[in-house]
């Protein structure tokens, strides 16, 4: 178990390297659109879907009005609401499927993805191109770790980023934000 910590701490610093090669515009506006939303709906499949779960929630936590896609409480986007994908093939029919449906009803979306030449990259308002492995790639050239690992933990980590910088944009302290979390746990 330490080995695999190891090998994932210290000879895979490619997630520090990912987030240090985002593009700074790039985030920056995907906040000022999370900002400015009505509504914030999530949607990712497979691990990227549970590591945008977790932005979810923190958004949540802000006053945000978070929906996740799929759940049965979702309802409708709409004009001035933001759909935030994360796809690293860039190329899952249901997420696609869902950005066009967005833009169609006039609300923007923010993608999080390795493959900018994909379908759900030129759907996009704003593209948040997160520089690791797809995951199909199995060389080990961009990370040590397995299939889309990187990928995710960077979802994660960017998640937690925009959570942050609309925290500090709101101006609550964290005893503001505290009573939004569960408490039927």
């Amino acid at each position: 178990m330490l080995d695999a910590l190891h090998v994932i701490a210290r000879e895979d610093a490619t997630l520090v390297d990912a987030l240090a090669d985002l593009n700074p515009l790039s985030l920056e506006r995907a906040v000022g659109k999370l900002h400015a939303a009505k509504s914030v709906f999530v949607f990712g499949a497979g691990r990227s879907g549970l590591a945008l779960r977790m932005t979810a929630m923190r958004l949540m936590h802000l006053g945000l009005t978070v929906h996740i896609v799929g759940e049965v409480t979702t309802p409708a986007i709409g004009r001035g609401d933001v759909l935030l994908v994360a796809s690293g093939s860039g190329t899952t029919e249901a997420i696609v499927r869902s950005a066009k449906t967005a833009i169609d009803v006039g609300a923007t979306v923010i993608t999080l993805t390795t493959a900018t030449n994909s379908p759900l990259a030129g759907l996009s308002s704003v593209l948040v191109e997160v520089p690791a492995a797809e995951k199909l790639d199995r060389a080990t050239t961009k990370s040590v770790q397995y299939a889309g690992s990187l990928f995710e933990q960077a979802v994660v980590t960017i998640g937690d980023a925009f959570f942050h910088s609309l925290w500090l944009r709101s101006g609550q302290s964290a005893d503001d934000l505290w009573p939004r979390h569960a408490n039927l746990e």
